[in-house]
Parts: C-alpha cells; structure tokens; sequence
C-alpha cells in the first residue's frame, strides 16, 4: 500500500452533508456513506480526526438572528455537534473502525473531555478520533473549532468535506459562471470573501501556516486519494507557486 502524503489529517464536515437529500436530520445511508469513506482514508494509513457541524439539527446563528440570544443559541448549535458525532461514531464503529469522541463541553457519559495529549495518543494508536461541541465557546463556528483543534494535534493539513468540488468565486449551483480555483492563499481568501471557512479559522491556518484543501466528499474515494498525495479540490496555501515563480501573501 502507498504511504500517505498526509500522515495525520482533520477532516473537517459540515452537519448539512449528513442530510443528505433530506431537509433536515440525518439521513442513514448518507451517513454510511461518510463512515465508508473515513474507513478508506483510514485504511491508507493516516491518522484522521474529525469536527462535525450541527447545521442539519440545529444554527446557532440563524436562531439569534431571530431573537434567541447568541450564547444560548451557540451552546444548543454546540450540543447537536455531539448528536452528529455520536452517530458518526456508531457508523464507524459498525464498520470496525475504534474511535473515540471528544467533547469541549464535560458530558461524561457520553463523551470524553477534550483533552489534547489524550487525542494525540488515540491518534498515534490508531482511533479516529471525533471532536464535538467545537470549541466549547459561543461566538466561534466548527470552522474555527477545526483550525483550531488541527494545529493543537499537529496535523498536516485540513480537509473540508464540502457539496462542491472546490473552492468557486461564486456559488457554482447558483451561477453556471462561477471560477474555479485550483490554489489559492490565505490572502486572496480573505480579500475576496471567498466562503471557505470563516476569517477566524482562516487567520488561525495563516498563522500556523497549516494547508486547507476543499473538495467535494461525495465523489468516492476523494478523501483517500487526497491523503494519498493526488491534487483534488482546491488548495489554500502561504503562497502559490505556479510557472512564473512564486506569488508571496502580502
């Protein structure tokens, strides 16, 4: 088997791709499908973690902009992030993949307390490990609960399993117009509004320079071929070599 490009991975995922076709929840054969594609990254040798979103129970954002206070309705967004990682979690374990779930908010019975060199050493061991309830804190998404957690365990590289392909100018589902790109820098991310992750989280990855690649997880074997060294996706990027040298950040 190849060795993997990417050791150690966080595989970022939004809670709407547990949807599926459906509206709102989670939808089992989706969520099957997620759990046979972390299991063919995790046969390629690389040690993965995974930040969920909860959008398909539950927005915190949506809910205070209709009236709910912000840091009530980011814990409730936080607690269907541990809804999604317990079903993630029985998915994979069906499938005989050891896992653990790790909760930034205590819930003992369910979870364990996030603990840092605790994940590593579950990483080094072989377990995917699950981080739920983002960062434990109102007012940060599950993007910067990923960035976050990311560079806290070391990992090579981000990957955020998205509807799309990759990263557009402008939503490709809305506008048959919208440009692809293949590399970009943190930058240009920011400059452009392009919506990849929210400017916290990208700050956080430029800071540590530690690389995003959005590609579209309903495409089989994406994941694995990504971890495995293939260019799929977009990449984001310190700087963006291409045949006329090098393009710096500014």
């Amino acid at each position: 088997m190849s060795k993997p490009f990417y050791k150690r991975v966080l595989l970022k995922l939004s809670g709407e791709a547990l949807m599926g076709e459906k509206g709102y929840g989670i939808d089992p054969n989706t969520l099957n499908y997620m759990a046979q594609e972390v299991k063919k990254a995790y046969e390629a040798d690389a040690q993965i973690a995974v930040v969920i979103g909860g959008g398909n129970i539950f927005r915190g954002i949506e809910a205070a902009e209709q009236g709910m206070e912000r840091a009530t309705a980011d814990y409730m967004g936080m607690l269907a992030t541990v809804i999604n990682a317990l079903a993630l979690q029985n998915a994979l374990e069906k499938i005989g993949i050891t896992t653990r779930v790790q909760s930034a908010i205590e819930m003992r019975e369910l979870a364990e307390p996030y603990i840092r060199r605790k994940a590593i050493r579950h990483l080094e061991k072989g377990r995917v490990v699950i981080f739920a309830a983002g960062t434990g804190n109102p007012y940060f998404t599950t993007d910067t609960a990923a960035a976050l957690r990311a560079i806290e365990i070391g990992a090579d590289i981000i990957l955020k399993g998205t509807k799309v392909d990759g990263i557009y100018s402008s939503d490709p589902m809305k506008d048959p117009k919208a440009k692809k790109f293949e590399r970009l820098t943190y930058m240009d991310v920011i400059r452009n509004s392009l919506k990849v992750m929210d400017s916290t989280a990208i700050t956080l990855c430029m800071d540590n320079n530690l690389p995003i690649v959005v590609f579209s997880i309903r495409k089989e074997d994406s994941l694995k071929k990504i971890i495995l060294g293939e260019k799929i996706g977009s990449i984001v990027l310190r700087e963006v070599k291409d045949d006329a040298g090098v393009q710096e950040e500014s």
